[in-house]
């Protein structure tokens, strides 16, 4: 009985010991056999995170054995079988293959990247660890495929497959879900307003078309940032950066870079993290005085002194109405008839007298509360709130801009499970003491005369060449006249660095543009609401299917400096739905992706946006997967586009939505009477006078053949792309693989929108050319008998005769007025390309990456040759990246370099050749683990060569750094 006894009592104990709760201590630690920070440990329902030293304790439920899972982003994740109690826990964690890493954005559920249906480019904790660039943004560059357009020290864009500006609206950016867009512009400014350089996770690119699942506006691809969860990344970390600006026309600057972020996990339901960064440094200050208005396929040199028209892309005042028309002015105030071609452009002023400051700045903060109801990740709540604001320069579509005193915010709700998410958030903005650089050279230039009369430069000018000897019957002037004349004029203007200059200078860009200043306001808003739910579950994983959807809001005000939006209010409504499928078959290495959105804006019909690939996996790993896919996206017009009207210089910017259209009245009512003939009567141009009554100023001015315009109201933008591809990971060793990832593309755009010149009547009528003949009881018609025909076809009656050809007899006013309009091309256009990478390791340890592409595309012009498309990327780009995390111990390096073809850039703003660049970036680091720090040393653009992105922006020189990262 006792040996029975002490049997059932050994027995029980034993079973209560493998039924028991135990805690597993252990360590984790990286190839280098250093400790790894914030590696996820996972044993049934319970998790746990590695501190700083790599050290963990988790609890082990349930009867032994069991096994915990050790895992962290970029890394391959490891099992270990827990046999017993106090078992110690050591695990070493191996990188990821770059194609073995785990994506989301592609298909909306966890996958490979190998097996991804798309092309897609991954930017992930170890790359930002390694990069060498001036922060983690500035490292997108080097990916596969991206291009990043620097504006300016702040603000850079980043696009992918070509057709961007700077406003790159074709192009989506998001933060956990929520798009980036800034209300007014329609397109993301950025990182302005964006992540802190230590609360970033992962990046993920698709290029490409990607509105079947993303919706408008996913026209040339999207951008995921994902941010560190504070469940799984708490402490406190701290970044000090500064170093040096070297430029040209700047001198050698100091800037400054300090980051912070607090994380903390209250308990296993609620957690929280607020991050704060700023920096300061001076712009890439701009000074190009090339002519503009001469482009024969490269921007040519020119001359403030030229007689012919002068438009400095730099320079701003000197565009102002045309020019002086000296033939006009000597007539009317000199009586005496000057050559037709008479012509001198106004001084104007330098893009660094018109500015308040030349430094750029830019505050970021940012909080997030998170809550887990079930003390796991099968239901979580989240309230985010993120703000960005500072000063920059900012290259817009038809001028350059200087924000000051900016304010961009984002507020997030979510609610989000293993399958679905639900969230909405609301973005607004604050121009702050923004000015258009234009329109405040513009004025200032305008005010200047004798005795600062307004408008009165070309008088003063003739002055000073009569002055200066010339004989207006016989005008011979060398350079040296020129310039007296020139300074004579501008002698009554406002002069840089004066107390006269800096008073009108704010007085200008202190009062809004409707108000006769430069200022722009800017309050605008959006509210966005989207949810998805995957059935995966609920069919036994059968497939992925998902459903979703999405609602946004506008509310532009911008008080007419911006949009129509003076005395009557506007709002756009969007929404769209979706549904995707995805199911694996023969023995998953066939894997099948279908995929359909319907999107909807009031002002437009509604787009529907279809997808599918095919993926097959071979070998016996599965690790070589050819990919094909069709896929299609489109661009609904931004609310620029749809609404804009204002008038920075000569020209009346306005967007051609038919609501817009309804809005415009542009004029008083004129009458001018002449013997033996009726009134001509006129002087107000509506909308549809804009679209139905203009001629393209170009066929106007420049090749006298007078074509009509027949550009329509505004419509969205389609493109359908058929995309092929190979991923691949070879071994070379048994502890190294090669990756390769090869990809092509050929695309179909219909309806480009772009800027077109028209030139409008205030009275007569304009005509079809080459529509018909007249007939004789037309031709009879003595107002048509005055008008311009062509061929026996009327171009323009009477009244349009006498409108451009003449100005108002009394006051001297133009009867003709010149619009830029947003509007669609009818050219047809197609893209194409193909890119290859390759990932490796040489040497052992030393990280090797390397990555071509190349893309063109073609157009069939049917505008009459006054479309050219905004590809503005370079044909050749080769990217490569060489480096060791552990050089030494705790020594590491990296260098980046990137050669980037010669390539063509066009926007209203300007149009030019950009020259090939080499840039070369590189960086070296220290680890201290005894104090958790990490400094690093390094540089870009160390070759030295300055260079620009697109005529008119910066020029980008050298920049040299020091960083300090504290991880507690």
């Amino acid at each position: 009985m006792l040996k029975r006894q002490l049997v059932m009592i050994v027995f029980t104990l034993c079973a209560s010991m493998a039924f028991a709760q135990v805690k597993i201590k252990g360590v984790v630690y990286n190839e280098y056999l250093e400790p790894f920070y914030n590696a996820k440990i996972t044993s049934g329902s319970n998790i746990a995170v590695s501190d700083f030293n790599g050290q963990f304790t988790i609890t082990v439920e349930g009867a032994l054995p069991q096994e915990i899972e050790v895992a962290a982003f970029g890394h391959q994740t490891e099992y270990v079988e827990i046999i017993k109690p106090n078992q110690k826990v050591n695990v070493i964690l191996k990188e990821s293959y770059l194609l073995d890493q785990v994506v989301i954005s592609a298909s909306r559920v966890p996958e490979r990247i190998i097996e991804s249906p798309v092309t897609i480019e991954r930017f992930g904790l170890t790359d930002i660890r390694r990069t060498s660039s001036n922060s983690f943004y500035d490292g997108l560059a080097n990916l596969k495929g991206i291009q990043s357009n620097e504006g300016g020290y702040g603000y850079k864009s980043i696009n992918t497959r070509g057709f961007s500006d700077f406003a790159n609206s074709r192009f989506v950016q998001m933060v956990d879900g929520m798009d980036t867009a800034v209300p007014a512009l329609n397109y993301s400014a950025g990182n302005l307003s964006g992540v802190s350089e230590l609360d970033i996770n992962n990046v993920e690119i698709l290029p490409g078309a990607s509105s079947a699942l993303y919706g408008a506006n996913a026209y040339n691809g999207i951008l995921l940032m994902n941010t560190k969860n504070p469940f799984d990344f708490t402490g406190v970390s701290t970044l000090f950066k500064t170093g040096v600006t070297s430029q040209e026309l700047a001198g050698n600057n100091l800037f400054y870079d300090l980051s912070t972020r607090m994380a903390y996990k209250f308990s296993d339901a609620f957690a929280a993290k607020v991050n704060f960064s700023y920096y300061e440094a001076n712009e890439w200050l701009a000074n190009d005085t090339r002519n503009k208005l001469i482009d024969t396929n490269e921007i040519t040199t020119g001359s403030i002194n030229n007689p012919l028209n002068y438009d400095g892309i730099n320079i701003y005042g000197d565009e102002f109405n045309r020019s002086i028309s000296v033939q006009d002015i000597g007539r009317r105030f000199f009586n005496v008839n000057l050559p037709q071609d008479a012509r001198v452009s106004r001084t104007g002023f330098a893009e660094r007298d018109l500015l308040m400051d030349e430094k750029s700045k830019n505050l970021k903060f940012s909080a997030s509360l998170h809550y887990r109801p079930f003390k796991d990740e099968s239901l979580e709540l989240i309230l985010t709130g993120r703000l960005g604001l500072g000063n920059n320069l900012l290259q817009g579509n038809s001028s350059r801009i200087s924000q000051r005193d900016y304010y961009i915010g984002q507020y997030k709700f979510e609610v989000k499970g293993d399958n679905f998410y639900v969230r909405t958030y609301y973005t607004n903005n604050d121009a702050g003491n923004t000015y258009n650089l234009d329109a405040t050279g513009a004025i200032l230039t305008f005010r200047s005369g004798l005795n600062n009369t307004a408008g009165n430069w070309g008088v003063d000018y003739l002055i000073g060449l009569q002055n200066n000897g010339v004989d207006f019957n016989n005008i011979t002037a060398d350079i040296s006249v020129l310039e007296r004349a020139r300074a004579y004029a501008d002698s009554f203007g406002f002069q840089p660095g004066t107390n006269e200059f800096d008073a009108a200078f704010n007085s200008v860009t202190s009062t809004l543009i409707t108000e006769g200043g430069s200022k722009i306001f800017d309050k605008s808003s959006y509210t966005h609401v989207d949810g998805n739910y995957n059935f995966a579950s609920l069919l036994d994983n059968w497939a992925d299917v998902q459903i979703g959807g999405s609602f946004r809001q506008y509310n532009p005000n911008s008080r007419g400096t911006i949009f129509n939006d003076a005395t009557e209010a506007i709002q756009v409504n969007e929404y769209g739905f979706y549904t995707q499928v995805q199911k694996k078959l023969l023995d998953e290495r066939l894997k099948l992706t279908g995929s359909i959105r319907y999107d909807k804006s009031q002002n437009f019909d509604g787009n529907y946006s279809p997808r599918f690939a095919v993926n097959y996996a071979l070998g016996e790993d599965k690790n070589h997967i050819i990919r094909a896919s069709y896929q299609t996206g489109f661009r609904n017009p931004t609310i620029q586009e749809q609404y804009l009207f204002n008038q920075p210089g000569r020209k009346i910017n306005v967007g051609t939505s038919g609501d817009n259209l309804d809005r415009i009245a542009i004029g008083t009512e004129i009458t001018l009477t002449f013997p033996g003939q009726p009134d001509l009567t006129g002087g107000i141009i509506n909308g549809h006078d804009i679209i139905n009554n203009s001629l393209l100023t170009e066929s106007v001015y420049t090749t006298g053949t007078f074509i009509k315009s027949d550009h329509e109201e505004i419509k969205p933008e389609e493109v359908r792309t058929i995309e092929l591809g190979y991923r691949s990971m070879f071994p070379i060793t048994d502890t190294n693989n090669i990756s390769i990832d090869v990809n092509g593309f050929y695309s179909f755009h219909n309806d480009f929108v772009f800027f077109q010149d028209v030139v409008t009547p205030k009275i007569g009528k304009v005509y079809p050319f080459g529509n018909r003949q007249l007939t004789a009881a037309e031709l009879a018609d003595p107002f048509i008998q005055a008008g311009r025909i062509v061929d026996g076809v009327l171009v323009w009656d009477a009244y349009a005769e006498f409108a451009f050809t003449n100005v108002h007899p009394t006051t001297g006013e133009l009867l003709v007025q010149e619009f830029n309009i947003i509007t669609n091309s009818k050219s047809k256009v197609n893209s194409y390309g193909a890119s290859i990478a390759l990932n490796t390791k040489i040497f052992g340890t030393f990280d090797l990456g390397l990555n071509y592409s190349y893309i063109d595309f073609r157009v069939e012009d049917r505008d009459n040759g006054f479309f050219e498309p905004n590809f503005n990327t370079p044909k050749h780009t080769v990217k490569g990246q060489f480096g060791n995390d552990n050089l030494f111990k705790n020594f590491g390096f990296s260098v980046n370099g990137r050669w980037l073809d010669k390539y063509r850039w066009v926007s209203p703003f300007v149009k030019g050749d950009v020259a090939s660049r080499t840039v070369i970036d590189a960086q070296v680091n220290y680890r201290i683990p005894s104090i958790k720090s990490k400094f690093k040393i390094g540089g870009t653009n160390l070759l030295g060569k300055e260079y620009l992105v697109a005529p008119g922006t910066g020029q980008i020189g050298k920049l040299y750094y020091i960083s300090w990262i504290i991880n507690d």
